[in-house]
C-alpha cells in the first residue's frame, strides 16, 4: 500500500475495525489482504465500497454481524453461523470475503450443505456469492489464497493433493495410480493363497519379489509423504486408516530384515506366526478406497455419526442374546428329562443358536429338538426381527443425509476441477 497512514479502518456495516498494515497485510481474509497490494484508490475501490483518504478509513456494505462472526474465525478459528441469519445468507458474506465452506465446523457444514439440498441447489450462482469485482474462488483455493509464506502454500497444495482425491487434477491421478497399486496388492496377497503358488512363486521368484517391492515402496512413500504434509503430524498417527497402513507396510520390512540376519520368518515359532497374521493386515489396505469412492466414505461416516444407534443395536442382541441361551440350555440340556440335547450343553454353546435365530440366518447346524426349545426358537426368531428393526431406522436416516452432503461436497470439487481442466 503505497497511500494513505500506518493505521488501517475497517468500516463494515458501520462497525469499524484499526489495524496496522503489517496486519492488513497478513490478514487471514483474502479480500482484507489484498488491500495491502493496492497502488491506487481505483484499486482500492474495487475491492471495497468506498475510502476516506484523509482517514484512511475503508467503507464495506455487509452485514456488520456476519462480520463479527467473521472476525471471531479470525481470532480463534471457530467459524460458525450467525443465530437467527439464513445459512446461504451468511454463506455469501464468507464468499465475499474470501472463506469457503470448508472453513465451517463440520456441524454448521452440514446445516449449509441441508439447506441447499433442499433448495436444489448444489452452490451458490457466483454473481450471488461474488461482488464487486470479486473473482470467482473454487474450494480447494481457498485456504491456498490467504496470506501464508510460499513454503506453506505449497504444503498447503502437497496436503490436498495426496489427502482430498476430488480437489484437482493431480489429486485425481494421483488417487487412480494408489488404487491400482491397491488392487495389484491385493491379487497378490489372494494369489499367495492358492495351492499352486508356491510352485508358481519358485518359477518366477524374482518377478514375484519386484511386484510385491514396487507396491510396498509405493505406499511407503505416499505414507512417508503424507506424514510430511501434515498440518496436525499427532493427529495424522492417530487416525485408524493411518495405523492401518504402518501395519500392513510393516511386516514386510520386518520379513526383509530378519531374511538377511538368516532367520527366515517361517521358523520362528510364535513370531512367525504373528509375522505372517501381520502380514495378512494387507488386506485393510482396501480401506484405503475409502478416500476415492463415495459409496465407502457414505458408509464411514454413517457408522461415525451412529454410533449411540450401534451401541443401543449391540446392547439389544446381547441382552436377549444371554436371555435366550440361558433358557434355551435350560429346555435342551439343563432339565434332564430323556432327550438331552449336546448342541445346548453350555450357555455359550446356545449363544451361537440365539445369534443366528434373531438375525434370521438359520444354517442348520443346531436346532431345538424338543417342544419347548421349538417355541422358544419362534420368540427368538420374532423378537430379533423387531429389535434390530428398531435402531436401524435412525441408521438409515444417517446414511440418506450422509450421501446427500458426500454428493454435494463431491459437485463442488466437480465444478473446480471442469474449471482447472479448462483453463
Amino acid at each position: 500500500m503505497k497511500f494513505g497512514k500506518s493505521i488501517c479502518v475497517l468500516n463494515v456495516g458501520g462497525t469499524r475495525y484499526a489495524f496496522t498494515r503489517e496486519v492488513i497485510r497478513d490478514f487471514p481474509l483474502r479480500r482484507v489482504s489484498r488491500l495491502h497490494a493496492c497502488a491506487t484508490e481505483k484499486e482500492v475501490l474495487e475491492l471495497c465500497d468506498d475510502y476516506d483518504r484523509d482517514r484512511n478509513e475503508f467503507f464495506f456494505d455487509r452485514h456488520a454481524q456476519a462480520f463479527v462472526f467473521i472476525m471471531l474465525y479470525v481470532r480463534s478459528g471457530k467459524l460458525r453461523f450467525v443465530p437467527g441469519v439464513c445459512e446461504l445468507s451468511f454463506y455469501t458474506e464468507m464468499l465475499y470475503w474470501g472463506l469457503e465452506s470448508a472453513h465451517l465446523d463440520s456441524c454448521c457444514q452440514k446445516r449449509l450443505d441441508d439447506r441447499m439440498s433442499e433448495i436444489g441447489l448444489d452452490s451458490l450462482s457466483e454473481r450471488d456469492a461474488l461482488v464487486s469485482g470479486e473473482e470467482p474462488q473454487s474450494p480447494d483455493e481457498s485456504v491456498q489464497r490467504t496470506a501464508l509464506s510460499g513454503r506453506a502454500r505449497w504444503l498447503e497444495k502437497m496436503r490436498k493433493t495426496f489427502e482430498e482425491p476430488n480437489s484437482s487434477l493431480a489429486a485425481q491421478l494421483l488417487a487412480s495410480v494408489s488404487v491400482i497399486f491397491v488392487i495389484v496388492s491385493m491379487i497378490m496377497l489372494c494369489a499367495s493363497t492358492l495351492p499352486d503358488w508356491d510352485t508358481a512363486k519358485r518359477n518366477t521368484v524374482e518377478e514375484h519379489r519386484i511386484v510385491e517391492a514396487v507396491c510396498i515402496g509405493w505406499f511407503t512413500a505416499e505414507c512417508i509423504v503424507r506424514f510430511l504434509v501434515a498440518k496436525d503430524k499427532w493427529d495424522f498417527l492417530r487416525r485408524p486408516l493411518n495405523i492401518i497402513d504402518v501395519i500392513a507396510i510393516t511386516p514386510y520390512y520386518v520379513t526383509m530384515a530378519l531374511a538377511r540376519a538368516g532367520m527366515p520368518g517361517a521358523g520362528l515359532g510364535v513370531a512367525g506366526v504373528i509375522l505372517r497374521v501381520l502380514r495378512m493386515m494387507r488386506v485393510f489396505w482396501l480401506m484405503k478406497l475409502a478416500r476415492h469412492f463415495m459409496g465407502l466414505q457414505t458408509l464411514g461416516l454413517t457408522l461415525t455419526r451412529c454410533y449411540r444407534e450401534m451401541v443401543m443395536l449391540m446392547v439389544f442382541v446381547c441382552v436377549a442374546m444371554a436371555i435366550y441361551s440361558a433358557l434355551a440350555q435350560l429346555l435342551e440340556h439343563g432339565l434332564d428329562l430323556g432327550t438331552q440335547n449336546n448342541d445346548y450343553a453350555s450357555i455359550p454353546a446356545a449363544a451361537w443358536w440365539v445369534i443366528i435365530s434373531m438375525t434370521t440366518v438359520g444354517y442348520g447346524d443346531v436346532y431345538p429338538v424338543t417342544i419347548g426349545g421349538r417355541v422358544l426358537g419362534g420368540m427368538c426368531v420374532v423378537s430379533g426381527i423387531v429389535l434390530l428393526a428398531l435402531p436401524i431406522t435412525f441408521i438409515y436416516h444417517s446414511f440418506v443425509q450422509c450421501y446427500h452432503e458426500l454428493k454435494l461436497r463431491s459437485a463442488r470439487y466437480a465444478r473446480s476441477l471442469s474449471t482447472e481442466i479448462l483453463q
